[in-house]
């Protein structure tokens, strides 16, 4: 902390967190938690009582659920809440936010704005075009799946995955269009991703990978070799982006994806700043590499070490394991780890199974792993990562061994 906040108790100084998803959710509750007793404010673009996001591909969009708010007392926590309040700017040298509402000062400010989806060039505005990461976008989504419309999905990534499988149980005509040659081309090796390939058409999905659209018409995509595919409604799941745009001049660092540049303790460039989920960076050494990490885990994980750092006179260092699962054509995937620089790859079981997990191992220890059906595998691999233990590939590639047998 910087000797201005360090001179002032806890109870005098005012904590202001720029975004209201779980990533500055949590870090409010934290400070909480963690007994800091000074002012807490929390502010959202959204007019909403800030909500959990995953289940927005599932519950919500199904009309299982009316909304994902997080259960959370914000009255009883003595947290501020500053909903559908937009930050426009800062201005790091006067300790000062600009809102639509006006200024806010703080002493401590906590960057927690996440991401915000990548539209398709051309796409932005055209009706029947949606994008989902919002609850509005959500709601404006279920009535087209309730009404069991054609449905193109650009991008065969998590979201648009996820959001496949949601619209094949409405009873929708889905069709998902890849530009790449393989769905989760960004996420995983082809070998790991392509035959996932085929989960599409057993949902009655029809995946088309090499896909580009030229653009979008009325009631059709139009893609780059002339083909037009029937499309009642668009959805674009083609990525995120880092929501830092309005930190444009404040002298906070970002990087080439426009992140913020956070420390090993997550903080900014500028004192009395931290950064926090999807829209920050943080160096690894466990992974020896700077990790942007776009999943509910590292959102959930990553405010109690800012909490930690506002409050403590010791810096605490953010190193976790990254985690995230997807539940995607009636199939449970869980990831752990970083798997980059690994230099040996084992399967456990087959890829066309109902259950498989990929290991990735670097210098004999485990670094990353896959799991599709297989949570016990998970779980004990997430823990041997933790340790860095030593493992034994052939004892690892036999699927009836539990993973915690299979060390050197």
């Amino acid at each position: 902390m910087s000797e201005q906040t360090q001179e002032r108790g806890d109870s005098a100084r005012r904590v202001v967190v720029v975004g209201a998803g779980m990533a500055g959710v949590q870090t409010a509750v934290a400070l909480r938690e963690q007994g800091f007793t000074g002012r807490v404010t929390l502010i959202g673009a959204e007019p909403h009582q800030p909500y959990d996001r995953p289940p927005l591909s599932k519950a919500v969009l199904l009309g299982k659920a009316e909304g994902s708010a997080f259960d959370v007392d914000f009255e009883a926590l003595g947290i501020e809440l500053r909903l559908g309040c937009e930050v426009v700017g800062l201005r790091t040298a006067d300790h000062e936010l600009d809102t639509v509402e006006g200024p806010v000062a703080y002493d401590v400010l906590v960057l927690a704005t996440g991401a915000e989806p990548i539209q398709l060039p051309g796409a932005e505005g055209v009706p029947g075009v949606h994008l989902l990461r919002t609850l509005d976008d959500a709601e404006r989504l279920r009535p087209v799946l309730a009404e069991q419309h054609d449905i193109v999905v650009v991008g065969a990534g998590w979201i648009g995955a996820e959001f496949a499988t949601a619209a094949r149980e409405a009873g929708c005509t889905v069709t998902v269009v890849e530009a790449a040659d393989r769905p989760l081309a960004g996420a995983l090796p082809a070998e790991v991703a392509a035959p996932m390939a085929a989960w599409y058409a057993d949902s009655g999905a029809e995946l088309r990978t090499h896909a580009r659209v030229d653009r979008i018409e009325s009631g059709a995509v139009v893609l780059d070799d002339g083909s037009r595919v029937p499309a009642d409604a668009v959805v674009v799941g083609i990525g995120a982006r880092p929501a830092t745009a309005w930190l444009a001049g404040s002298g906070v660092e970002l990087g080439a994806h426009g992140e913020v540049l956070a420390d090993e303790h997550l903080r900014t460039s500028v004192p009395d700043v931290y950064a926090v989920g999807d829209c920050a960076s943080f160096p690894s050494g466990r992974y020896e590499q700077r990790l942007l990490v776009h999943h509910w885990d590292n959102a959930l994980q990553g405010p109690r070490t800012v909490a930690a750092n506002i409050i403590g006179e010791t810096p605490m260092a953010y190193d976790p394991v990254p985690y995230f699962w997807s539940e995607q054509f009636g199939r449970f995937v869980q990831y752990v780890g970083h798997h980059a620089a690994a230099d040996t790859t084992v399967w456990r079981g087959s890829p066309q199974g109902a259950a498989w997990a990929v290991c990735w191992l670097r210098s004999g220890s485990l670094v990353g792993l896959l799991a599709v059906g297989r949570p016990r595998d998970l779980a004990q691999g997430r823990r041997l990562i933790e340790s860095g233990t030593p493992m034994d590939p052939e004892l690892l590639a036999d699927a009836s061994r539990p993973l915690k047998e299979a060390t050197a």
